[in-house]
């Protein structure tokens, strides 16, 4: 296994709102519950999130550039 830094939920949550995307700890808990979250790690009972799944993640949120509102994301 390679030799990375780990985030509890809480870690995750404050990168996340750092890099300008709200994402609240109960959201980050529901996601790893219902899917469609970031890819997460277990050791024993506790999720841990890398810098790496947590920014893949959030960019694949984000739509494309649009220059109006008015603008449909495809």
């Amino acid at each position: 296994m390679q030799s990375q830094d780990f985030m509890s939920r809480k870690e995750a949550s404050a990168y996340l709102n750092g890099r300008g995307f709200p994402v609240a700890v109960a959201a980050l808990a529901k996601l790893a519950c219902v899917g469609g979250g970031p890819e997460f790690h277990k050791f024993g009972r506790y999720p841990r999130y890398t810098a790496k799944a947590l920014d893949m993640w959030a960019s694949h949120r984000l739509s494309s550039a649009l220059r109006s509102t008015s603008e449909v994301a495809k």
